[in-house]
């Protein structure tokens, strides 16, 4: 078998080539960051995703033959979405003084900042590590931020996961590009390195076993050229599907015994959601079901999934190199076959039973142990910014509150007294928060990425005109006397940062003003959507959904309006699509 390192002495794509050539994501950010440009070069830009940030341009100031708007996007790595109330306020004063005013929560949990000018990047990134918080590895060709239910509960398997969810980051963490990431940033001060675990220690040194070993002294487990493309991991327990389980590269399902400890995860692999229009090599998928693994084999059995990604997964084509790929083109019993032959020295035994998945969302009050309260508060694609963000900061600061970010992008606050229950409600219902546990139906789940003006891939709106699409779902769903909701997901672009191809009703984008047409998921985020339209006029929305709505009335109600597609079938939808076209519009 060939190892990371040993497969470098082939000539190797620009993307490898530059990884290789960096001295662990070090150079040229280093240089770089130093020069007066106000933006990075290919080279180093490339590398700054490894650090957590993206260089991106305000779109609605380029002017033709004036230079861009450069500005950086930063991302926290924040494991289970925890944010100490130090670091949130760090991250208000930062975004303030140096972003666009907003942070904005996203649905792998971490808060991101927008608009840093590159000159300040090191001082935003410095002051997040001295404030408990980090970057390193929220983006790039490496395990991301790993997801488990933000819900604090104090009993059940909640403590486990989100335990097991801060082992994995540990132990999935870069060795040498740490050191990169403190000299970069903070001048090489190593009181802030990763402190991991016993538990996490011992698998690190297991790096270095046969197999799971990259070959690479300073990466053992990464190599010099890290891996093909993004890695991501998500823990959860059984029944919550809060985290898009099957949306992940790996996804573990925990069972605890009855005081709580872990007995061992169900294990899925392969899932994910990024595809590129008119690529049909390229597609949504969900992850396949690889077995039952014991508690003390976990953080193994993890380290060995990522090795044999990191072995086998395409460097050659990019848009070829996510796990889920290998996984389509090998099938899931090679994977498993070469998993426990050649990494995983553990046992893989049959899934254990699970409860039905459900979409948890933990809005509204709490009780998070005796004596101990949380919030669940929406927010609209996660956006906390204005009034809204300030008075936030200050229940934040005057309570010492713990955040926690949902995988819906909405934020809990954690740790409340009892005795500070009914002053922080009013705080709350003084910033129109009233009934945080009883947002519009259809808002409630429903996640739209940032789109325009900073994403450089989007192709049209999406957040920004998200609340506008909802109010016309709502009024059209209203007038048809429906009163069940559904599940909505937008994209300014074929990527699924939203995670759209799991919606019951998604739109992506496909030209300016004009979207594909998903549909078919299921509720509780199991089944893949289908596209059916390809460039469908945002105005078309209400008369192309119109039949299908009524077709869904008629059935009574009593299935989900994915459900309802699914058992309709392909040839029957896209008839009732057809119909929309064929008759006089029938918007209001």
């Amino acid at each position: 078998m060939e190892s990371a390192t040993e497969s470098t002495t082939t000539r190797l794509p620009k993307a490898e080539q530059r990884k290789l050539d960096s001295h662990h994501l070090r150079d040229p950010l280093l240089d770089e960051l130093a020069n007066d440009l106000p933006f990075f070069s290919e080279d180093a830009l490339q590398l700054l995703k490894f650090h957590g940030s993206y260089q991106q341009d305000d779109r609605d100031k380029r002017e033709k033959g004036k230079d861009k708007t450069w500005q950086m996007m930063l991302r926290l790595r924040s494991p289970a979405g925890r944010i100490p109330a130090q670091l949130f306020l760090a991250m208000d004063d930062l975004s303030n003084r140096l972003g666009d005013g907003s942070l904005r929560a996203t649905t792998r949990q971490a808060f991101q900042m927008h608009g840093i000018p590159k000159g300040d990047l090191k001082e935003v990134i410095g002051t997040i590590v001295e404030n408990m918080g980090s970057t390193l590895a929220a983006c790039g060709d490496i395990n991301r931020n790993v997801m488990a239910p933000a819900a604090p509960y104090a009993k059940g398997a909640y403590p486990a996961a989100r335990q097991l969810a801060d082992e994995i980051a540990d132990v999935l963490s870069p060795e040498a590009a740490e050191s990169s990431y403190l000299d970069l940033w903070i001048d090489g001060d190593l009181s802030y390195r990763i402190r991991p675990s016993r538990s996490v220690k011992a698998a690190r040194l297991r790096q270095r076993d046969a197999g799971v070993f990259s070959g690479s002294d300073d990466e053992p487990l990464y190599g010099d050229t890290y891996l093909p493309r993004k890695f991501k991991v998500a823990v959860t327990v059984p029944g919550d599907n809060s985290v898009d389980l099957l949306t992940q590269d790996i996804g573990l399902v925990a069972f605890t015994d009855a005081a709580g400890a872990l007995l061992g995860c169900n294990v899925y692999v392969g899932g994910g959601m990024g595809r590129t229009h008119n690529k049909e090599e390229t597609f949504a998928r969900v992850a396949d079901p690889l077995g039952y693994v014991a508690a003390g084999d976990v953080l193994d059995l993890v380290q060995s999934i990522l090795a044999l990604q990191r072995d086998h997964g395409d460097r050659q084509i990019r848009r070829h190199a996510r796990m889920k790929y290998l996984l389509h083109d090998k099938g899931v019993s090679w994977f498993r076959t070469e998993l426990t032959q050649n990494y995983f020295r553990g046992e893989l035994k049959g899934l254990r039973n699970e409860p039905k998945a459900k979409l948890s969302d933990y809005l509204g009050w709490h009780r998070q142990q005796p004596g101990v309260w949380f919030v669940g508060i929406p927010l609209l694609c996660g956006r906390l910014e204005g009034s809204f963000k300030a008075g936030l900061r200050d229940i934040v600061d005057r309570y010492q509150l713990e955040l926690r970010l949902t995988p819906n992008q909405d934020v809990l606050l954690c740790n409340i007294g009892s005795a500070q229950r009914n002053s922080v409600r009013d705080a709350l219902s003084d910033l129109g928060m009233q009934m945080p546990e009883a947002p519009p139906p259809l808002a409630r789940h429903a996640i739209a990425c940032p789109a325009l003006p900073t994403c450089g891939l989007a192709i049209t709106e999406s957040e920004r005109i998200l609340p506008k699409v909802l109010e016309r779902l709502d009024a059209q769903l209203s007038r048809l006397e429906i009163e069940k909701s559904l599940l909505f997901r937008m994209t300014g672009c074929p990527n699924g940062c939203a995670r759209p191809y799991m919606a019951e009703l998604a739109l992506v984008g496909s030209g300016v003003n004009q979207y594909q047409l998903w549909l078919g998921g299921s509720a509780n985020l199991q089944r893949l959507a289908k596209p059916f339209l390809q460039r469908m006029p945002l105005d078309e929305l209400e008369s192309t959904l119109e039949p299908l709505l009524v077709s869904w009335k008629q059935a009574g109600g009593r299935r989900g309006f994915g459900d309802h597609v699914n058992r309709l079938g392909d040839e029957r939808v896209a008839e009732l699509l057809a119909a929309a076209h064929a008759s006089p519009s029938t918007r209001p």
